[in-house]
């Protein structure tokens, strides 16, 4: 951790000063939803520093007191933990916020969102923040779910020496008593008081680290609860950042002389114990564990039974499937429609030259090329959102986890590699809902992999000129067949070799099903469409803008053609930068079956993967490819050599397919990962891999075809 950073809470309440609040508690207590009623619809979406996970906050109106001005205070949503013991660097984000540390700064209070029906669990974390002397107050959560046996707000603020205020975020109950809360909170920081009776053993192995620890951290009545800390976080193979080297081998030595002692099931049992001892007295009842849910036991029989569970997934997925192609589509005929009006206005209205091809195939036409995709994105955070909040997606975790966990894959990939089959663009958005980065980077490096709809068209186009009839169907199956097998095979050998990392068994709540709140998937929902268009737009445009310019600029020393005709639009094309480009790889694509023609088309697929259609058109002098589609493969079939053999043989189609299922010719995707791991590493990778898998793939399919005869 950040050796300057203040230990200290910001400190006491100034009207000047708009203090820092940070909102903390487990995953599924409805955290969100109330950071959601609090700030409204001003919450903003950012990054915290020096990694991807996002950072939520907003702007909260706290109500003092009759008689006293309103106060603004700065709202953070931290991502959802059981425990501030951490090993990796996304779980290091609760306490580097609570604490202000590693470029955070330093909170004036932290509410603590506790759900009223499982509080012994959730009083794990109230424990951690009470042993750190955080200031802090308690938002009993979901109290409306617990009306036979609620816990007592006043008795569980006396337990741990802090305000309680009972909430629901579903109905909005408490939140004006919540506001009073923090309000006076601010004035009149919280003072907590928690003893929790660890072994003797445990206490000296904590005195040593503490000793250990760097001035910074040496805040009055802390020690103890740091070292406690990094006893039970730092290990061999922690990701946690900015330690002090001499604390990790403090830690080292003491784990290691504690070898035979379970020094984490120590620390966790003394506090549940404390927890134990404590809970009886916050009920009013002596049952203090009443089944809350059975309705959700009953279905959890189902949809995490091995068989019945996977049918049901299954069913839900197809009609998730489906929407996003079926659904999706007149949104994206509209979209579609709407920049080719706009380009034919701007055809219309500008005079020939640069200019107006610039605008119309590189600005419009870049732009409409990235609005395209927000409808899938939309309906797939919309759908899981809703799943997301019913409590199905948790289940899905559960049980895609036996699977996946064979290939070195965390069961949250499921999602976002199955949504991969409409976009990929939106599927590595979907990576987010992943804690760890070894998690999210692994599925981001094979998602590319899977059929996209963007390759439907390719598809399409390469089996209905080159193919048989009676072999489009089990070829089109067959591509499926080949990404899916792919996939998983890349993730296996990825998981480990280049991406390498413990693999962390899957830790989650089920929790009860409920309705979704709409308010807060459809809030969601505008933050990731905006984040989109915002941040990944703007790379795709650019990239757009630079492969219009190189597929219209003359390559030195091109001899001059004029006229309109497609004749004159395929030479010009050839004699391009971008034609240059074709005839300099067609050595290296020449092993593959393919001639410069169709290296000029998939480096112009790599805008986006439908392009490769409309650059065959240009390439073959086909005029409108949406109007003359039938012409395009026939020109293509007829194309003959100078000696008058087929140019283009149905091994050529079949070795074309391979290489356009597994090469990655999408700048789109390209640019998203490099907004999501915010470095070139990671998409020159991407890139690297995928480019040579298919070329290997595709040279065995032409190679071993050819020798074969075919």
């Amino acid at each position: 951790m950040d050796a300057s950073a203040q230990l200290e809470p910001a400190g006491a309440l100034h009207p000047s000063v708009r203090p820092l609040v940070v909102v903390v508690g487990n995953p599924n207590v409805g955290k969100t939803s109330l950071f959601n009623l609090l700030t409204g619809q001003n919450a903003r979406v950012g990054n915290y520093p020096g990694i991807t996970v996002e950072r939520r906050s907003g702007t909260v109106r706290l109500a003092g007191p009759p008689g006293a001005a309103d106060l603004e205070a700065e709202l953070v949503d931290i991502p959802g933990t059981y425990s501030l013991s951490a090993r990796s660097a996304e779980e290091q984000l609760a306490i580097d916020a609570i604490l202000g540390l590693n470029g955070n700064p330093p909170p004036a209070l932290v509410v603590l969102v506790l759900d009223a029906g499982q509080l012994a669990r959730n009083l794990y974390l109230a424990v951690q923040l009470a042993e750190l002397r955080v200031p802090f107050l308690i938002a009993l959560n979901m109290i409306d779910e617990t009306r036979a046996n609620p816990p007592d707000p006043v008795a569980l603020a006396a337990t741990l020496g802090v305000p309680c205020v009972a909430t629901s975020a579903r109905t909005g109950t408490g939140m004006l008593e919540l506001r009073h809360a923090v309000f006076a909170a601010l004035a009149h920081p919280p003072h907590p008081r928690v003893t929790v009776p660890y072994p003797a053993a445990l206490r000296q192995d904590v005195d040593r680290v503490a000793a250990a620890l760097p001035d910074a951290w040496r805040a009055p009545g802390r020690e103890h609860a740091l070292a406690l800390w990094a006893l039970t976080s730092l290990d061999d193979g922690d990701e946690l950042r900015g330690i002090d080297p001499a604390l990790r081998e403090r830690v080292r030595q003491v784990r290691a002389a504690a070898a035979e002692r379970d020094i984490d099931e120590e620390t966790v049992a003394a506090r549940y114990s404390f927890i134990d001892a404590a809970v009886p007295a916050l009920y009013r009842s002596v049952d203090t564990h009443p089944r809350k849910h059975p309705l959700s036991e009953r279905v959890d029989r189902v949809l995490l039974h091995p068989v019945a569970g996977f049918l049901v997934f299954i069913t839900v997925m197809l009609g998730v499937f489906h929407a996003l192609f079926a659904g999706a589509d007149p949104a994206i005929a509209l979209i579609e429609r709407a920049f080719g009006g706009m380009a034919d206005l701007a055809r219309a209205y500008l005079p020939d030259g640069w200019l107006r091809d610039a605008l119309t195939e590189g600005v419009i036409s870049g732009v409409g090329n990235v609005v395209v995709f927000l409808p899938q994105i939309l309906l797939l955070f919309l759908f899981i959102g809703l799943l997301e909040d019913s409590g199905y997606m948790a289940r899905v975790a559960f049980l895609m986890d036996r699977v996946m966990n064979v290939l070195g894959l965390h069961g949250r990939s499921f999602v976002p590699m199955l949504s991969g089959f409409a976009c990929a663009v939106p599927a590595i958005l979907a990576t987010r809902t992943m804690e760890r980065q070894r998690d999210r980077l692994l599925t981001m490096m094979v998602v590319p992999l899977m059929t996209c709809s963007a390759r439907l068209p390719v598809y399409t186009l390469v089996i209905g000129a080159l193919l048989p009839p009676e072999a489009a169907t089990a070829t089109m199956v067959g591509m499926y067949v080949l990404s899916i097998v792919m996939t998983l095979l890349a993730a296996a050998v990825l998981g480990r070799t280049v991406i390498r990392g413990r693999r962390m068994p899957l830790i989650l709540e089920l929790p009860p099903y409920r309705l979704p709140s709409l308010p807060s998937v459809l809030h969601m929902m505008r933050e990731r469409a905006m984040g989109f268009l915002r941040e990944a737009g703007t790379v795709i445009l650019a990239c757009t803008l630079v492969l219009w310019a190189l597929l219209s600029v003359p390559a030195p020393g091109a001899p001059l053609i004029t006229g309109d005709g497609p004749a004159e639009h395929a030479l010009r094309l050839e004699h391009s930068v971008a034609g240059t480009i074709g005839r300099t790889l067609e050595p290296a694509l020449e092993p593959l079956g393919f001639d410069w023609r169709i290296g000029v088309a998939l480096f112009g697929a790599f805008a986006a993967r439908e392009v490769f259609v409309s650059t065959m058109a240009l390439v073959f002098g086909v005029g409108d490819v949406d109007e003359e589609a039938l012409p395009l493969r026939e020109r293509i079939r007829a194309e003959v050599r100078p000696d008058g053999s087929r140019a283009y043989r149905p091994l050529t189609g079949l070795s074309l397919l391979v290489f356009f299922a597994l090469a990655c010719q999408c700048m789109s995707t390209l640019a998203v990962v490099r907004r999501e791991t915010r470095t070139w590493r990671w998409p020159a990778f991407l890139f690297g891999y995928m480019t040579a898998l298919a070329w290997l793939c595709s040279f065995a399919v032409w190679q071993v075809g050819t020798r074969l005869g075919f």
